[in-house]
C-alpha cells in the first residue's frame, strides 16, 4: 500500500501515532482513584487507557463507576504538560507519515483526546506540522464511530462527497468511523488480538504500519486484510 493509493490519509492519535509512558498513565489513575475512592489495578488502567477488551464506558459501569463522573475526574487529574513530556511517537507511524508528507498527500487527525491534552502533545513532540487538519472530538462534533468528525476533517482538507481515502486507528470506533464515512479502514493492533479479547475487523489489520510501506510482507493469519462486505457500524459510541 503506497501513498498514491489514496487521495487522503486520516489518523487517530493516541495508541496510533503517539502514546504516553506507563508511569504517567499509572499516576493519573492513582489520582483519579483517590478522588473516586476506587483502586484501579494495572490491568484496569491499561484496559481503560487503550480501550481493550470492551468499550471504556462498559468497563466503568461493570466496576460500578458512573462514566460521566469518571471522565470529569479523569480529565481534571490529567496534567497537559506532564502528559506531553511523557509522550512519544511510534517509530512506524513517524516513518509512514513522513513518507506521506514527502508524497504531498493530505494528512489529518481525528482523535478522542481532548484538545487541552492533544495540542500540547503534538507541539511538544514537534509533530504538529505533520498534519494538514487536526480535530479533537467533543460533544459538538460527535465521537467516532459517528462519521461527522471524519467528514468535518475531510471538508477542511477540501474533500466533499465520495472520497478515496483511508483512516488508520487502534480501536474499533476508528474502523466504524471510517466505514460510516465511506473510507477504507486500517486497524493497527498494538497489543495483540488475544490481549484485546477479540479481532477488530477492518480492510487491513496490521501489527504496525511498517507493513503499509511498499510491498508488505505476508501477514500472520490474524492480521490479514478482511474480505467481508462492509456495513455502517455503531460498535462503539460516546467519548470512548
Amino acid at each position: 500500500m503506497g501513498p498514491e493509493e489514496y487521495d487522503v490519509w486520516l489518523f487517530d492519535l493516541d495508541g496510533t501515532v503517539v502514546d504516553a509512558e506507563w508511569a504517567y498513565t499509572r499516576a493519573v489513575f492513582d489520582r483519579t482513584g483517590d478522588r473516586l475512592d476506587y483502586e484501579f489495578t494495572d490491568r484496569q488502567a491499561e484496559d481503560l487507557w487503550h480501550g481493550l477488551t470492551r468499550t471504556r464506558n462498559e468497563h466503568l459501569r461493570e466496576w460500578g463507576i458512573d462514566p460521566e463522573r469518571f471522565w470529569e475526574v479523569f480529565h481534571d487529574a490529567e496534567d497537559p504538560q506532564a502528559r506531553a513530556a511523557a509522550s512519544y511517537v511510534y517509530d512506524d507511524a513517524a516513518r509512514l507519515i513522513r513518507r506521506l508528507r514527502e508524497a504531498n498527500v493530505p494528512v489529518g487527525v481525528v482523535t478522542h483526546c481532548a484538545a487541552f491534552l492533544a495540542y500540547p502533545v503534538v507541539e511538544t513532540l514537534e509533530i504538529d506540522e505533520w498534519f494538514d487538519a487536526f480535530l479533537s472530538c467533543d460533544r459538538e462534533t460527535g465521537y467516532k464511530p459517528d462519521p461527522a468528525p471524519v467528514r468535518q476533517v475531510l471538508s477542511e482538507l477540501g474533500f466533499e462527497g465520495d472520497v478515496d481515502g483511508v483512516l488508520l486507528g487502534d480501536g474499533q470506533s476508528d474502523v466504524g468511523a471510517a466505514w460510516n464515512a465511506g473510507l477504507d479502514a486500517v486497524h493497527v493492533e498494538r497489543h495483540g488480538h488475544a490481549r484485546r479479547g477479540r479481532c477488530v475487523r477492518a480492510d487491513y489489520r496490521v501489527p504496525d504500519f511498517s507493513e503499509l510501506s511498499g510491498v508488505a510482507a505476508p501477514s500472520p493469519p490474524e492480521y490479514t486484510a478482511a474480505s467481508e462486505a462492509r456495513e455502517p457500524t455503531d460498535a462503539v459510541s460516546g467519548p470512548d
